[in-house]
């Protein structure tokens, strides 16, 4: 059975040439745009989006049906080229655009591509308002104007230097400087080897870039995993370098491999940040409700609490701008920091980690070390949304016992860990994540689980 597009608080994201086509791509630019002119309705100037790409082959293609559909409803439109999802985020804000789109799917493999959606202030939509657009486009309600009052396209490539300014400005940057990291990037062949490449150089690093141009065509699965990061460990230690990083495809989630070629994950990339940035500050953080509970012991240490939201970066994102956060991310390598733009961004988890080892004088590994951890499971697998539903029904009658938290899909809370059962707003699977003490504890609420998936799915 073929895919169904999925058009969710996310974006639209489904496969090029099948259910995500050229005039799917300029409805949904038609349909945004109809909704920033309803939301600023009375304004006398022309409203502005601001549209970058990641490097996938179809992404042109998609880029150039989008910004005809604002064009064709008098949405002005700026064009950021092959860019990163946060430098997006950051042009929106820096060239005061009534929004802003990133034609990209992220860590998805590279028969998809999506349309992810910005507001003026950097970040998604939020659920009413994706829910508008949405409707918009299902209803193909459009508010076309005539040819004189199409809008026009015109380019910026300021991005890259907009977005390194930035995060610069978060750290000290002769600090780093001085130490002449040995630094191995891998960028998959995506949207963000080009900036990264520059902020190492700006941070005095030794850099040994691998699938760092820009083609699309992804030297290994996407999603910066163990599994995919196996090539960066090997050269890392060939190379002896201090730290090797991997970037999706978009540049806002990032991994890390220590000194000795180990995969430590994408959970320690917002843990080692949080580290750095309350070792300074007192304050609060806001994380998802499947992120590891090693950020709630780096604010306990410090002072602080941690706010936990809904999965999603724009959730994360409101969160932290409600309640001031210092610090905010997602548990898949996401780190937000407001000084630089409330979006997951892959540069700002660099620059704070590699200021960590600066001040420190420490090791990946040792820095780890010192923040301990816990055994997690993360997986995912195909359901249907009836399926879905009646796996978190049994899920709820199996765990009884537990606290449970209902924000989004199913958090249930033991006294030996955690288990989260929800369905992917990106794609058609479940994902369930289970962390404990240890694997033997966290293995029977696995089993459990997959009890449940096979009496559902079979």
């Amino acid at each position: 059975m073929a895919e169904q597009l999925i058009i969710s608080v996310s974006g639209v994201r489904g496969i090029v040439g099948q259910n995500l086509t050229a005039s799917v791509a300029t409805d949904y630019g038609c349909a945004f745009g109809t909704f920033l002119k309803n939301k600023g309705a009375g304004e006398k100037e022309k409203l502005s989006v601001c549209i970058g790409r990641d490097s996938r082959p179809s992404g042109q293609m998609l880029q150039s049906a989008v910004t005809a559909g604002l064009c064709a409803v008098g949405i002005e439109v700026i064009d950021l080229g092959v860019v990163t999802t946060p430098g997006v985020g950051i042009m929106a804000r820096q060239l005061g655009c009534g929004g802003g789109a990133v034609v990209t799917a992220s860590h998805n493999p590279s028969q998809y591509n999506g349309i992810k959606l910005l507001l003026g202030n950097g970040i998604a939509p939020p659920g009413d308002a994706a829910e508008q657009i949405k409707q918009y486009f299902f209803d193909k309600r459009f508010a076309l104007v005539d040819s004189p009052d199409y809008g026009d396209v015109t380019s910026d490539e300021q991005t890259d230097a907009t977005h390194i300014a930035k995060v610069l400005a978060i750290i000290d940057k002769e600090a780093v400087a001085a130490k002449n990291f040995r630094v191995v990037l891998d960028s998959v062949n995506g949207a963000g080897g080009r900036v990264t490449k520059k902020l190492l150089a700006e941070l005095g690093c030794v850099v040994s870039a691998i699938n760092d141009e820009p083609t699309g065509q992804f030297a290994h699965g996407p999603e910066p995993t163990a599994e995919n990061s196996e090539g960066l460990c090997e050269v890392v230690k060939t190379q002896t370098a201090e730290i090797g990083f991997a970037l999706d495809p978009d540049g806002d989630r990032l991994a890390i491999v220590d000194e000795a070629g180990n995969y430590i994950g994408e959970e320690y990339t917002l843990a080692l940040a949080a580290k750095y940035i309350f070792g300074k500050r007192t304050g609060i953080a806001a994380t998802n409700l499947s992120t590891s509970r090693m950020i709630d012991d780096i604010a306990e240490k410090a002072g602080g609490q941690v706010i936990r939201t809904a999965v999603g970066e724009a959730n994360v994102a409101a969160a932290m701008l409600e309640h001031d956060c210092i610090i905010g991310g997602e548990g898949n390598g996401g780190v937000i920091d407001l000084r630089v733009g409330p979006v997951r961004d892959g540069l700002v988890g660099i620059a704070l980690v590699l200021q960590l080892m600066a001040e420190t004088g420490k090791t990946i590994s040792q820095l780890v070390g010192e923040i301990g951890g816990y055994y997690m499971s993360k997986d995912k697998f195909a359901a249907g949304q009836n399926q879905a539903w009646e796996i978190l029904d049994s899920a709820k009658k199996t765990f009884t016992d537990a606290k449970l938290d209902t924000t989004d899909g199913c958090r249930f809370d033991f006294g030996d860990g955690w288990l989260h059962l929800r369905a992917s707003n990106t794609e058609p699977v479940m994902r369930v994540i289970v962390e404990a003490e240890d694997q033997r504890t966290a293995q029977k609420y696995i089993d459990a689980v997959l009890k449940i998936r096979t009496k559902v799915l079979g």
